[in-house]
């Protein structure tokens, strides 16, 4: 790889990485909170609070991320009552903001079945345990049922953070300058193909990596007082 390519190439490159890591932390904070709402409702005895939740996460994990983006960005403006909607406009009208919205909405679905399995995964006897002690449905998910579920949901949660770090690539396609935006923007400027998506495809490996030691140092913290 030509040198002085490899430096005009990592600054520019680095330039994408914050906007990548900004639309990766908003949506999983997001996105996390919503799929945590919908893994609730997804347990839920109420049958139309179930039913809306099973349908949300079937049509955002059915559908293209990619399909989604278009959608949110190009297609939500055409209509009208979106449009005199001050909120609603403010949100599509902007790349980054209507890619943060478009990810933490997708995740949002994977999200809620992940956590679903954690919380069933529960044994009963721990929650009959809880209610005969006295505890408030809220205290009981607060200090039992929530990091339970969170201890068996990580891996898979993991794995979930590492596939959104990927997603953020597709924001280019809605103007927004992240890592591959600026590869692209380079790759017309440069014609080094290869050698462009190469560097880029290296800091999202770097990325994802020191995600990986993270989330394995989290789940050995979690998981220290049980044998190996």
């Amino acid at each position: 790889m030509d040198l002085e390519l490899l430096q005009h190439a990592v600054p520019v490159l680095l330039k994408g990485l914050g906007i990548s890591l900004l639309l990766t932390v908003v949506s999983v904070l997001l996105g996390f909170n919503l799929g945590l709402g919908l893994a609730m409702m997804r347990l839920s005895e109420n049958r139309f609070v179930a039913s809306f939740a099973k349908y949300y996460s079937m049509v955002f994990r059915g559908t293209p991320l990619l399909v989604q983006l278009f959608l949110f960005y190009y297609g939500l403006g055409q209509l009208s009552v979106v449009r005199d909607n001050a909120v609603i406009w403010w949100v599509i009208s902007d790349g980054m903001r209507c890619a943060v919205m478009a990810i933490a909405l997708n995740t949002a679905a994977y999200t809620s079945e992940i956590l679903r399995g954690g919380l069933m995964a529960i044994p009963v006897g721990l929650r009959e345990a809880a209610k005969a002690g006295g505890m408030s449905p809220m205290l009981r998910f607060r200090r039992i049922e929530f990091p339970l579920a969170i201890r068996q949901a990580l891996p898979a949660y993991g794995n979930e953070i590492i596939l959104v770090v990927k997603g953020t690539s597709l924001a280019s396609t809605i103007t927004v300058l992240e890592i591959t935006g600026y590869a692209k923007r380079l790759m017309s400027q440069t014609y080094a193909i290869f050698e462009v998506f190469a560097i880029a495809g290296a800091l999202y490996l770097v990325i994802n990596l020191i995600l990986i030691g993270l989330i394995r140092a989290l789940e050995s913290h979690l998981m220290r007082h049980e044998g190996r």
